[in-house]
């Protein structure tokens, strides 16, 4: 009882001394539990039938290597505009099978388009020129990739690519009939011309008969610490989960 106690009372001389300083002391389950890996995972756990993976805005591999933990079985195809990340891209490909890339900017149509190529884990594609880094490079959308490649459904498609989403999804049209799950970086402010705030990005999800069933990542912006971004996951809209109001 003791031990108890005095466990309890350095626990929560530590928790005052983090609050003091703009920290919080929390259990590791509930750290997981909104990181991206635990979102893969429940996707793995929840049934979903996938037989590709389409990772737009790919750049090294990264999340499609972290994907991967969950969901094993599926076919990866790696989109990416910038050509910094080819070198990595080609070997993530050798040392795994059923995974390919294509170098290019995803939107609408097949053709070109502008680039701001200012950071290499940044940049993004725009209907106008940009100010400054702007480069012209070649564009692809999904649909043609997937008609070109055989690429089979049902989809996960994943959108890392910085508020060109909507172009995205109008050259996606015929793949988003076999998709089964989207997971989406969405944005609590318009941080381009044809970006969209995630309430309105949620709505035109729920348009296309997807809804949101998991939040991870949330991130916060330096300049003011208002929130910045987060992953969304959405699932069609006809799950067996959204027709279960309950908590428990």
């Amino acid at each position: 009882m003791v031990s108890l106690v005095i466990k309890r009372f350095f626990v929560e001389t530590i928790k005052k001394a983090l609050l003091s300083r703009g920290y919080a002391l929390t259990r590791i389950s509930h750290l997981q539990r909104a990181t991206m890996i635990s979102a893969m995972k429940s996707v793995a756990n929840r049934g979903h039938v996938l037989k590709t993976v389409i990772d737009i805005g790919a750049s090294d591999g990264r999340w499609s290597q972290l994907a991967m933990k969950a969901l094993s079985r599926c076919r990866y195809f790696l989109m990416e505009a910038q050509a910094v990340h080819e070198p990595a891209l080609i070997e993530f490909c050798k040392r795994r099978t059923a995974v390919e890339y294509v170098l290019a900017a995803v939107g609408h149509q097949v053709g070109e388009i502008n680039f701001q190529a200012d950071r290499p884990f940044g940049g993004s594609a725009s209907l106008l020129p940009f100010a400054s880094h702007n480069v012209r490079l070649p564009l692809t959308t999904i649909d043609h990739e997937v008609a070109a490649r055989n690429l089979e459904g049902p989809f996960l498609l994943k959108f890392d690519t910085h508020g060109f989403e909507n172009q995205i999804l109008i050259g996606a049209q015929q793949t988003l009939k076999q998709t089964e799950i989207i997971v989406m970086e969405c944005y609590n402010y318009k941080i381009s011309p044809e970006s969209l705030i995630f309430h309105q990005m949620c709505a035109q999800l729920e348009d296309l008969g997807f809804r949101c069933i998991d939040l991870v990542d949330p991130l916060y912006r330096p300049y003011d610490d208002t929130f910045w971004q987060m992953d969304l996951v959405f699932a069609r809209s006809t799950r067996s989960e959204f027709l279960y109001h309950q908590y428990e």
